[in-house]
C-alpha cells in the first residue's frame, strides 16, 4: 500500500507564492506519472499538472507560467511551487502518485489534500 502524505497549504494573499510538497511512502517498487488535482468550491476535481519520471511536464492552461511542478525520484516526492497566485486558485489540492507495489500495472494513489486559500 502506498501512502501520500501533503504539505505546504495556507491563506496567502493575491500575486502571492506557496508550494507544496508531497511524499510517497510505502511497498514502492517505482513509481510513474506523479501530479497534482484540484477542487474548488462548489466545484469539480480539476487537474491541475502532472510530471513523468523522466520529467516530462503537462499543465493545465489556467496555470501555465503561474505553477511549476517538480519530482524527486530518490525521496519519492512531488512538489507545487505556485506564483501569482489568484483568488480563482483557491481550492483543497489533491497529490496522486502512480506506484507499482510490485513489477506490474501501476495504481493511483492519493493525498488527503491541503487547503489553498488566496485573499485579501
Amino acid at each position: 500500500q502506498v501512502h501520500m502524505v501533503e504539505s505546504g497549504g495556507g491563506l496567502v494573499q493575491p500575486g502571492g507564492s506557496l508550494r507544496l510538497s508531497c511524499a510517497a511512502s510505502g511497498s514502492i517498487f517505482s513509481i510513474d506519472a506523479m501530479g497534482w488535482y484540484r477542487q474548488g468550491p462548489g466545484k469539480g476535481r480539476e487537474f491541475v499538472a502532472s510530471i513523468t519520471r523522466g520529467g516530462d511536464t503537462t499543465y493545465v492552461d489556467s496555470v501555465k507560467g503561474r505553477f511549476t511542478i517538480s519530482r524527486d525520484n530518490t525521496k519519492n516526492t512531488v512538489s507545487l511551487q505556485m506564483n501569482s497566485l489568484k483568488p480563482e486558485d483557491t481550492a483543497v489540492y489533491f497529490c496522486y502518485a502512480d506506484a507499482r507495489t510490485i513489477p506490474s500495472t501501476p495504481s493511483r494513489s492519493w493525498g488527503q489534500g491541503t487547503q489553498v486559500t488566496v485573499s485579501s
